[in-house]
């Protein structure tokens, strides 16, 4: 392969994300009144939850589906193809068996062809929605490696020159369907840098780029309408397979009613205009047919049936009521709990429930514009607290907690034993088969962007300790029984 003469530019599927102003809070974000308390069991502590309510979503074809999502042109705008290989190089692995020019790059972008009929390369969805485990790619895995340290605008200024210089200045063709993309990336790329890799700043992308544009008619400003902070709070990616159980999208539930519309979220840093999404629109019934589709990877390693089962009865006697059953008839009762339960970093959630004049636009911008007023709408409500996931493949989503906090499901199990600053070697092979998720070492200081320190904002690793009075015997057969999900 060549060397690379500019890195790769990188864009998470849409994360909604904002809060509202003090003027108008009650209009545009859903805070609960105060709840009666649901206990799962009588001696057991109060656990405060809300039920999230389900909405019909509409249905497609998953076939045709999968392969929108990895050869689509969701993504019109874009670097061109020819500069794209000087750039970057051929990518020949084709590991999506992908036709065409796209067997020549890598598969986390797509060649299309822009609206002119140039062919252009941008990025696709598997940039953050695929992972690797022992070097297998696993489409609908969160990538829990993703590079997101870097500022992504930082070497525009080489990749301009070097397309004006390939198709002769910026009246071109070819520079006419990059501009819209380089313009997304000059935006979000200063303000989306993160602290370590494998953390995500979607909700910060989707704030950037929704700032750029109208509400109604979809299309760019080059001045933002709202100005927008420098401040990035961290989440995790979550599997694609566990959306067909929940009755809301994200971690903080705040992505209600129609999931097609929130899909369109990631053909924001491209997008001509409201004629285009409505182009979209009518192809994401497809995509969330082959997501709701997806199951999750089985377990590669051996698995102790006998332990198993001792660790399904504990797990039933203690976990059900927020994380559901599995197996024959299984059960998820969609559940956010609230902040004070759960005890897990607030900052991402609170980002969306206090009052803020810049978030107030962002409530607005999804409910009364394009994205939220049609007969299939999207709805955009900050309940204040997180889902209790579904735990179907768990054992592959590592590392864990909203905001990839914790490495292993043991340490999620026994939080006296969470690292507070870890770092891991990012090898997609160095798995630990015991702990169930990422072998790491513990560190004293951060040293750079393989370490995760867990005393930033938002990058906290406490809560969740339901675990804690579980004795060691009995976390060992609960991680067993959660390798059979």
């Amino acid at each position: 392969m060549k060397k690379k003469i500019f890195t790769p530019f990188v864009i998470a599927l849409l994360v909604f994300c904002g809060s509202c102003s003090d003027d108008n809070l009650e209009e545009y974000v859903n805070i609960p009144e105060s709840k009666e308390p649901n206990t799962a069991q009588p001696d057991q502590e109060v656990i405060e939850v809300d039920k999230l309510p389900e909405y019909e979503q509409r249905t497609g074809n998953p076939s045709v589906g999968y392969e929108y999502l990895i050869s689509g042109d969701y993504m019109s705008s874009g670097i061109p193809y020819d500069a794209f290989l000087r750039g970057f190089g051929a990518d020949n692995s084709n590991v999506l068996g992908r036709t065409g020019d796209n067997t020549a790059i890598s598969y986390d972008y797509t060649a299309v062809n822009a609206s002119n009929g140039v062919r252009v390369v941008a990025p696709n969805c598997l940039q953050c929605h695929a992972g690797k485990i022992n070097d297998n790619l696993i489409v609908g895995l969160g990538n829990h490696a993703a590079d997101f340290t870097m500022n992504r605008a930082d070497e525009i200024g080489l990749l301009n020159t070097a397309i004006s210089f390939l198709y002769g200045g910026q009246t071109s063709e070819e520079w006419l369907v990059y501009d819209q993309f380089r313009k997304s990336i000059v935006a979000i790329g200063p303000k989306t840098i993160m602290e370590t890799i494998g953390v995500n700043p979607a909700d910060k992308i989707t704030q950037v780029l929704v700032a750029h544009r109208d509400k109604n008619t979809l299309e760019w400003n080059d001045e933002p309408y709202v100005t927008v902070d420098d401040e990035v709070i961290p989440t995790d990616v979550p599997a694609w397979w566990l959306l067909k159980k929940k009755n809301a999208m994200f971690y903080h539930a705040i992505g209600r009613a129609d999931f097609c519309k929130s899909f369109i979220g990631s053909s924001l840093l491209t997008l001509s205009n409201s004629v285009k999404a409505e182009e979209l629109d009518a192809k994401m019934v497809d995509v969330l047919a082959y997501i709701n589709s997806l199951e999750p990877p089985q377990y590669p390693y051996e698995i102790d049936t006998n332990l198993s089962a001792q660790g399904k009865m504990i797990f039933e006697t203690n976990c059900t009521s927020c994380h559901g059953t599995y197996g024959t008839d299984s059960t998820y009762p969609n559940f956010m709990v609230s902040l004070k339960t759960i005890g897990t970093d607030p900052e991402l959630s609170n980002h969306y429930t206090t009052p803020s004049p810049v978030n107030n636009y962002f409530f607005d911008w999804f409910n009364t514009g394009w994205f939220g007023t049609d007969e299939n709408p999207l709805e955009i409500v900050a309940d204040g607290g997180y889902i209790a996931p579904p735990l179907d493949g768990v054992w592959a989503t590592a590392p864990y907690f909203h905001n990839g906090s914790v490495p292993t499901l043991e340490d999620v199990l026994n939080s006296k034993q969470r690292p507070t600053i870890w770092s891991r070697s990012y090898d997609s092979a160095d798995y630990d088969q015991n702990k169930l998720g990422w072998n790491y070492t513990i560190e004293t200081s951060k040293t750079g962007k393989n370490t995760y320190d867990t005393s930033l904002k938002g990058y906290g690793n406490g809560g969740h300790t339901f675990g804690d009075d579980f004795n060691d015997t009995e976390r060992k057969a609960i991680l067993e029984y959660l390798k059979t999900l």
